[in-house]
């Protein structure tokens, strides 16, 4: 398979995929190649537009900027787990240990992401990184209603992200962040290289600068061209 390699270059004023809101990403990049797109450095998109139906999966490590990301520029259909995991903090007491309900919160994030896509309906999803089965799983869900996955990936260094996790007042351990920075980095450097994760049609590689540029993550419908 081929793969199409784009760069922006500072100052360009280039949007993800599509380009133009309400071309589909397929049609914008011939159909058939996958893209990566690097966004680093500067000068990206103050927006960007997929398929109406596509998901999008945004990954990274814990702290650099995902739940952010999502929850300023996706007005529906995001699957964060940690608007789960927040949502059953404030309906149990406070004094009872996050591990001793974080199986349930799984259980319940990944009920809700099964609704979502079974809905058919667009979606963004939060992926810390880890767990490849997920974006299998997304990829198989996408080509079943005929749609396309994209990769978000943000690049952060692991200070950059440690100081992004103490922000929020909440982090992880040592040993789970070292399994995270592997994963991530892994999954990088494999983009990075054209090789995206099985069944992904297109990669945008964001820094924590363009990542804060980005308002908007939507997904137009296509319009038809008048005569």
């Amino acid at each position: 398979m081929t793969l199409q390699r784009y760069a922006t270059t500072a100052g360009a004023a280039s949007g993800a995929m599509p380009q133009q809101p309400g071309v589909p990403a397929r049609e914008a990049t011939g159909g058939h190649a996958p893209v990566v797109r690097d966004l680093r450095g500067g000068g990206g998109p103050d927006g960007l537009d997929f398929a109406a139906g596509d998901v999008v999966v945004v990954s990274g490590l814990p702290g650099s900027g995902k739940s952010t990301l999502i929850r300023r520029a996706v007005e529906e259909h995001a699957i964060d787990s940690q608007d789960t995991r927040d949502r059953w903090e404030a309906a149990l007491p406070g004094l009872l240990p996050y591990a001793v309900y974080r199986p349930l919160v799984r259980a319940a994030h990944y009920a809700g992401l099964w609704r979502a896509l079974r809905s058919g309906a667009s979606v963004v999803v939060h992926d810390c990184g880890t767990q490849a089965w997920v974006r299998r799983w997304l990829a198989r869900e996408a080509g079943r209603r005929g749609t396309a996955l994209h990769l978000l990936l943000l690049d952060v260094t692991p200070l950059v992200a440690r100081q992004g996790q103490r922000e929020r007042g909440r982090g992880v351990s040592g040993y789970a962040f070292a399994r995270h920075r592997r994963a991530v980095g892994r999954l990088l450097r494999d983009t990075e290289s054209g090789l995206l994760p099985p069944g992904c049609s297109s990669a945008v590689l964001l820094d924590r600068e363009t990542a804060a540029a980005i308002g908007r993550i939507s997904f137009p419908e296509a319009r038809i061209p008048r005569e």
